[in-house]
């Protein structure tokens, strides 16, 4: 019986091909920074790139449907055959796959010298080879529990297709209804899927330190509820951005899922920073819905942008980089433990969140606090294509990261 391991040792080719994981989270760790080294000079004018998005939009649209993609790629082409029991996909159908997420990056960059309904059908290719696949995978498998997250994915793509209609009208995309459709999205999969394994995680980790305290287990009652509230929340800031009605959801919202959170005993992992940071991560899903809802209710208190970057930056961030790095250390049969270089990339990424929601905060210092939010994400992901690098492409391991 062919088993994954075998599969993966059968495979002759290129390493990074050889799982799910290895060539998206290195592509997305690698794009993150380069994204952000392009944007900054795009901000302070001194670089123009030939893309028909606007500056802002191409920056958000690079981040949430072109980082965020990649990762979400990795993520589910790694859990999915867990989920399911099938095979995993690799070898050069995973590689074109990638390809396709790469060619994506590529028409959005010169978007300006191609015709708009060209430019998103090559963007869209990628996310729904992807969700044809992975609902194939789920439905060979009987694995009917998580339809819910190829439900999530077709919302997130549609997001995306919106966002690329509202560009090619004219519309300023980065605050469009595409947007925050994708970013909803995006927000319910870390909910729904951050509620299963955070908890989960922190418990396993607790019964090894026999600890006499554990977190509330996952996806209880209370859980469901909190999910149910976030998803009308969410469903009324996509449709009514600044309606009373929306603020006062994300306030209820953001209040149920800081009391998850602090259900799941997170001060008690400060031991283990590979686990303390999804917790943080976390963090930012009610804190940015509080924020959201301060924002509707007294306008200009940090901004639209600063606020929803708790999501954008800090929610979708945080939490992703946590899961790379996790994943890729518990994949290559590494130590669950985070060293001096992983500790300092999350430390730089928390840093960066929290200078770009200060510039929303604090106008007459907005453009050196970008800039800074915009070095500390550089330090944050280009740190974890060089730690992490060598080992999602199997080179010779070095010293602990």
């Amino acid at each position: 019986m062919t088993t994954t391991t075998h599969q993966m040792r059968d495979w002759t080719g290129p390493a990074i091909l050889s799982f799910g994981f290895r060539p998206f989270f290195f592509g997305a760790g690698v794009w993150a920074a380069l994204a952000m080294a392009l944007w900054l000079p795009m901000l302070s004018g001194n670089l123009i790139l030939p893309t028909a998005f606007d500056p802002v939009s191409w920056h958000a649209h690079e981040f949430l449907f072109g980082y965020l993609g990649a990762v979400i790629a990795g993520f589910l082409m790694t859990a999915v055959p867990n989920w399911t029991g099938r095979l995993p996909i690799v070898g050069w159908r995973l590689g074109g796959l990638a390809g396709l997420w790469l060619a994506g990056r590529g028409a959005i960059a010169v978007s300006g010298a191609l015709p708009a309904g060209l430019v998103a059908a090559i963007d869209l290719a990628f996310p729904v080879v992807l969700a044809l696949a992975i609902g194939r995978e789920i439905v060979a498998g009987r694995n009917w529990r998580n339809l819910m997250v190829l439900g999530m994915l077709g919302v997130f793509i549609l997001g995306n297709a919106l966002f690329h209609g509202e560009a090619a009208r004219g519309v300023y995309a980065a605050q469009g209804y595409g947007l925050r459709l994708g970013l909803g999205a995006a927000i319910m999969m870390i909910a729904v899927i951050g509620g299963r394994v955070v908890p989960s995680f922190t418990r396993n980790w607790m019964v090894k330190r026999r600890s006499a305290v554990l977190p509330a287990p996952p996806m209880q009652s209370y859980d469901k509820a909190t999910l149910i509230a976030l998803l009308v929340a969410l469903g009324l800031w996509v449709t009514l951005p600044v309606s009373m009605s929306t603020g006062l959801a994300l306030a209820i919202a953001g209040g149920l899922h800081a009391v998850r959170l602090a259900r799941w005993s997170g001060h008690r992992t400060l031991a283990e920073p590979l686990l303390t940071v999804m917790h943080v991560g976390y963090a930012f899903v009610p804190l940015g819905a509080l924020t959201l809802s301060v924002e509707i209710f007294a306008p200009g208190s940090f901004g639209v942008a600063g606020a929803q970057h708790l999501w954008m930056a800090g929610a979708l961030g945080l939490m992703t980089l946590a899961v790379m790095t996790r994943a890729t250390l518990g994949h290559t049969g590494r130590e669950l433990t985070a060293g001096a270089g992983t500790v300092t990339i999350y430390a730089a990424l928390v840093l960066s969140v929290l200078a770009r929601v200060l510039a929303g905060f604090w106008p007459e210092m907005a453009r050196p606090l970008q800039m800074m939010s915009g070095l500390g994400w550089i330090v944050a992901f280009g740190g974890f294509a060089v730690l992490f690098g060598p080992l999602l492409l199997r080179l010779p391991p070095g010293k602990r990261i």
